[in-house]
C-alpha cells in the first residue's frame, strides 16, 4: 500500500537543516527557523486536489504548470508571488517533489543554512 503523502512529504521538508512543522490555516507547514513558509500541504484547500504549494524559483511555476498542468497548478493566494502547486494525489514522482522542496528551501532559507545542503542531509 502506498505511504501517506502527507507523510513523505514531511519527510522530505524535516530532513533539511532547521526546518520545523506547525499548522498554519488548519494545515501543515513547514518553516525555516520557525518564520519562513517553506511548504504547505493542501488537502482539498477551497479544490478537490491533495497538494503542497511552496515558493519556486522566478519562472519555474509557469514552466512546469504549461508542461504538465495534471500535476503542477498556480495555487489561490501565493500563486501570483510565484508559488508553484504539487499534486499530491496523481502519480508522484517523489525524486522530483524533493528536488521541488530542496529549491524552495534554497530560496527562502538564509545563505549560512542553504550552503549546508552542499553537505549530506
Amino acid at each position: 500500500m502506498p505511504e501517506d503523502p502527507l507523510e513523505s512529504l514531511r519527510r522530505i521538508c524535516l530532513a533539511l537543516p532547521e526546518v520545523s512543522e506547525r499548522l498554519s490555516h488548519g494545515e501543515p507547514a513547514w518553516f525555516v527557523r520557525e518564520k519562513k513558509t517553506l511548504a504547505t500541504y493542501a488537502d482539498h484547500h477551497h479544490d478537490d486536489r491533495v497538494a503542497f504549494w511552496c515558493p519556486a524559483p522566478a519562472g519555474v511555476q509557469q514552466e512546469l504548470v504549461a508542461e504538465d498542468p495534471a500535476r503542477f497548478f498556480r495555487p489561490p493566494y501565493v500563486g501570483h508571488r510565484g508559488w508553484l502547486g504539487v499534486r499530491l494525489d496523481v502519480d508522484v514522482d517523489w525524486a522530483e517533489v524533493t528536488e521541488i522542496v530542496t529549491d524552495a528551501y534554497r530560496l527562502v532559507a538564509p545563505k549560512s543554512l542553504a550552503a549546508r545542503l552542499a553537505e549530506p542531509i
